[in-house]
């Protein structure tokens, strides 16, 4: 890209009013990895990146890792890789991967009314394999109606980065489904809308390119199987959703910043010899409360990882009466004691354990 031409982009992001906070997507630059970098099967859930989701059904396997091949040479991404081949992706079969966004953060788009804006989805993608890929939009229900956007893009050049630009409007297809009010996005933490990458599409999940529809038509029948050989590799970097019909230059946060984003959906507490709960006493079943960085999207599902402490869980603890009962609210975390009990209570989170605490959408 010219410097000309990122001038004039950085110029119309100034004239909307959107020098920062301009993307949408929560760690769209892949750089917070709170459950794992290494090359980790996918088990259709979030598995090592945040805010990514990664979907597989079907004969097929793949993994996802962090990976340092980046488009500038400076940062991360996340890749992709098959393990177990699918040669022939059956009608209810598929492959993909989704970043889902909150409705209140997406009131600015106005969708739902007369006024509702394009959108430009860029980023930067790599593969192996060649051809035409989709990329869709899902706007979920909410007080509405369902419905859903892809569009193809092509992968020109194996092995080679390639950004990717591509505009919706919201009456793509010649349709007034999203200017309507059953187009309206909840303006609440519930699901708003979900960008999908797909790798792979059975026939059940094809609709029309470039076009707003009903039904959960993610891709098109051009979709190439990206899962037919054990060869085939796929990155995505530096993902933006933007109000607009310019992609202007990727937003970088900062790691802070960013984690505090991921933190509100995601949260893992890894064991380090800390006391996680310590030295209370009281003639009470209730223990104590740990606080959580950031204040969730929801009270959280607490789980724990770790079996090596007393009575098989992630925990080493005296005169809890029971196997500690875990509860939460979306600013802690809080454990009660099994019964009542004026002993003494220590509790502590082993150095080999780790504790989860999730809202993710």
């Amino acid at each position: 890209m010219s410097k000309a031409r990122e001038l004039a982009e950085l110029g119309a992001a100034y004239d909307s009013g959107a020098l920062s906070n301009r993307n949408v997507i929560i760690n769209g630059a892949m750089q917070c990895w709170q459950r794992a970098t290494a090359s980790t099967t996918t088990a259709n859930g979030y598995s090592t990146v945040d805010r990514w989701k990664h979907f597989e059904s079907g004969a097929g396997a793949y993994t996802t890792e962090q990976s340092t091949d980046h488009p500038t040479g400076t940062g991360y991404s996340l890749k992709f890789q098959v393990t177990t081949a699918d040669t022939s992706i059956a009608a209810g079969e598929y492959a993909f991967t989704e970043t889902n966004l909150e409705g209140q953060n997406l009131q600015q788009l106005q969708y739902g009314t007369s006024t509702a804006k394009n959108v430009t989805v860029s980023f930067w993608v790599k593969s192996n394999k060649t051809g035409i890929y989709c990329v869709a939009l899902y706007k979920h229900a909410g007080a509405g109606t369902a419905y859903m956007y892809r569009k193809e893009y092509t992968i020109s050049a194996a092995n080679t980065w390639e950004k990717k630009v591509v505009t919706i409007s919201p009456t793509a297809g010649s349709t007034a489904l999203i200017t309507a009010s059953a187009g309206a996005v909840p303006n609440s933490n519930a699901m708003g809308l979900s960008l999908v990458f797909g790798l792979a599409w059975g026939s059940n999940y094809h609709g029309t390119d470039n076009t707003w529809q009903t039904g959960s038509g993610y891709g098109t029948s051009n979709q190439v199987n990206w899962m037919d050989s054990t060869s085939n590799n796929f990155y995505l970097a530096e993902v933006q959703l933007e109000a607009g019909t310019e992609a202007t230059p990727f937003e970088h946060r900062s790691i802070g910043d960013e984690l505090a984003r991921c933190q509100r959906y995601f949260y893992r507490m890894a064991g380090s010899g800390i006391h996680f709960y310590a030295d209370y006493y009281s003639n009470d079943t209730f223990v104590t409360k740990e606080p959580l960085p950031v204040e969730m999207r929801v009270a959280p599902t607490i789980t724990t990882n770790g079996t090596g402490g007393t009575s098989g869980t992630a925990f080493d603890y005296v005169n809890l009466g029971a196997t500690p009962t875990l509860g939460s609210e979306k600013n802690h975390v809080h454990v009660y004691r099994g019964v009542a009990s004026t002993a003494r209570t220590y509790l502590l989170l082993r150095s080999d354990s780790s504790l989860d605490a999730s809202a993710e959408l």
